[in-house]
């Protein structure tokens, strides 16, 4: 069992800069795919950005060259630097995990937090 909290958002200025972040429980945390998704107000829910347990990473090209992600193993911590930040980037920001094969992201995500704002104004 794998327990997610997010941490981080908030509001700011269009061009601004936020950083979140996923603090996950369970020692077996920093082997598996780590994910990061959003929905918007009257929006479906969208992949933002992943990483597998050997820091590979995929993006969404909605936020490519924008958004980092990045993974601390040693505290079992998942990192999304948001810089450049559009109002359409507001949404409530979730981070997820699975243990996918061998902590390759290629399932969907068993594990889900439960959310922090991020609200960007123009």
């Amino acid at each position: 069992q794998v327990q997610l909290v997010e941490s981080g958002g908030g509001s700011v200025q269009a061009g601004g800069s936020l950083r979140l972040s996923c603090a996950a429980s369970g020692s077996t945390a920093n082997t598996y795919c780590l994910g990061w998704f959003r929905q918007g107000p009257g929006k479906k829910r969208e992949g933002v950005a992943a990483i597998d347990s050997d820091g590979r990473t995929t993006y969404a090209n909605s936020v490519k060259g924008r958004f980092t992600v990045s993974r601390d193993n040693a505290r079992n911590t998942l990192i999304l630097q948001m810089d450049s930040l559009k109002p359409e980037d507001t949404a409530m920001y979730y981070c997820a995990a699975d243990p996918g094969i061998g902590g390759s992201c290629v399932a969907g995500f068993s594990y889900w937090g439960q959310g922090t704002q991020v609200t960007v104004s123009s």
